[in-house]
């Protein structure tokens, strides 16, 4: 089979299509023969090794994930002599957990992982992007942020592939929200459900004063330092990029009023993962969340995919496709 694969951390160039061997489903696992995965920001992060926080638990000198790629959509192609929750046939979507792997024309998956049914009438590549990005965007804004009706939320980067998803859930959970994008992207962000709009090329948000009661920084272009007075009394900072700044933030500021988050939600206990990804299934057939999907590449354009994200210009998600 082909495998999107690095030895070396560095640009796009790094990752190049290889032939290895098919995976053989172990006795409670899926072999799932995948339609479709996605490039993310944070692929972008472990293929740089940028933040350098990441070389501690990536690899020192060299990554120890050679295949990228968390969450995927596909079919299941075998199964393990104790597998119950899964047949062959059956479209599935979800995550392959912390270790990647998903950038490959087939996966091991673990029946009792972060892997779902695809629900019917549902197209299912853009599944992929879509549990990606919902798996980290609901921690932040159900956990982190506790957004409930009457909450007003701010969410940097809403145009991103995580951003995206944010808007939909805070607007679901009942929240006000402002979305920051650029100009281009400001239709795309009502449609999702944003109340307000600011272009980031024309105003400064952190400009504001006692403002949000959560500012989810999305794509961590931003910082608490920055934010802190557009922060109502008790207002929560969350970003999605760790980094030892958010980490001496987040000690700093444990016992408040003012609070800085940051997530790990990949590495999520599988069983969370696999419960939320249940919720978004009655999401998806409430109309509550859609997938946004910006371009979609071949696996053998990988590379340019990696390009395309870090241009850091997406509105939505990048899916490559096998």
């Amino acid at each position: 089979m082909k495998a999107a694969m690095q030895s070396r951390y560095g640009g796009p160039e790094v990752i190049e299509v290889r032939d290895i061997a098919k995976p053989v489903p172990q006795e409670d696992e899926i072999l799932v023969r995948v339609v479709a995965t996605t490039v993310t920001l944070a692929d972008s992060a472990f293929r740089k090794a940028d933040p350098v926080i990441i070389r501690l638990f990536g690899g020192l000198f060299r990554p120890k994930m050679t295949i990228l790629g968390d969450a995927i959509a596909g079919v299941v192609d075998a199964v393990g002599s104790k597998v119950t929750r899964f047949k062959i046939g059956d479209a599935v979507y979800g995550s392959v957990g912390p270790n990647l792997g998903g950038m490959a024309e087939y996966v091991r998956v673990k029946q009792d992982g972060a892997i779902v049914l695809a629900p019917d009438g549902v197209e299912l590549a853009p599944l992929a992007g879509l549990a990606y990005s919902y798996l980290t965007a609901m921690p932040f804004i159900r956990d982190e942020g506790q957004v409930r009706p009457g909450s007003k939320v701010l969410i940097n980067g809403a145009a991103g592939s995580i951003g995206a998803v944010a808007v939909q859930l805070a607007k679901h959970f009942g929240a006000e929200v402002t979305a920051v994008v650029s100009g281009r992207n400001a239709e795309m962000v009502r449609a999702l459900g944003a109340d307000h709009v600011i272009d980031r090329t024309q105003r400064d948000f952190t400009t504001a004063r006692a403002a949000y009661d959560v500012i989810f920084d999305a794509v961590g272009k931003s910082s608490f330092a920055k934010s802190r007075d557009a922060l109502k009394a008790d207002g929560i900072y969350l970003t999605t990029v760790m980094s030892f700044g958010i980490l001496w933030d987040m000690l700093a500021t444990r016992k408040g009023p003012k609070r800085a988050k940051l997530a790990t939600t990949g590495l999520r206990p599988e069983a969370d993962k696999l419960k939320d990804l249940e919720v978004l299934n009655d999401l998806l057939a409430a109309g509550a969340v859609r997938p946004v999907i910006d371009r979609r590449f071949a696996l053998a354009e990988i590379v340019e995919a990696h390009r395309y994200v870090d241009s850091e210009t997406k509105a939505g998600d990048v899916l490559v496709t096998m």
